[in-house]
């Protein structure tokens, strides 16, 4: 009897144990690796500007940031009708993607539009 309240007693600790480390998980969800916004500045926002706006064909840079999540430098680029495309570049200042943040435009650029 004893040592069957021992293993309850035991593994009940290691339920608490467990249940702690997932609230803290959850509660601490963030990427530690994750920092705030670094704009991108001097010779490599000129570079990274020029190609960005290469890739939209205009526009107006509107932001910017070196060490973005899906690519090395990301400028933000706002287009004359105003809707705005995120232009992912790497190292070098190549084009490695681009997203337009407009949902209308996304859909007519994927072939959904409404007409």
């Amino acid at each position: 009897m004893r040592r069957t309240r021992t293993l309850i007693v035991v593994a009940g600790a290691a339920a608490v144990v467990a249940a702690g480390a997932g609230i803290a998980t959850a509660a601490g969800g963030s990427d530690s690796q994750e920092g705030p916004d670094v704009a991108i500045t001097g010779d490599a926002l000129q570079k990274a500007s020029e190609a960005a706006l290469a890739e939209t064909g205009g526009g107006r840079v509107t932001g910017s940031e070196v060490g973005d999540e899906e690519s090395y430098y990301q400028v933000e680029v706002t287009r004359d009708d105003g809707s705005q495309v995120d232009v992912q570049l790497d190292r070098n200042f190549t084009v490695v993607g681009s997203k337009t943040d407009s949902s209308e435009t996304d859909r007519e650029n994927s072939g959904e539009g409404g007409n």
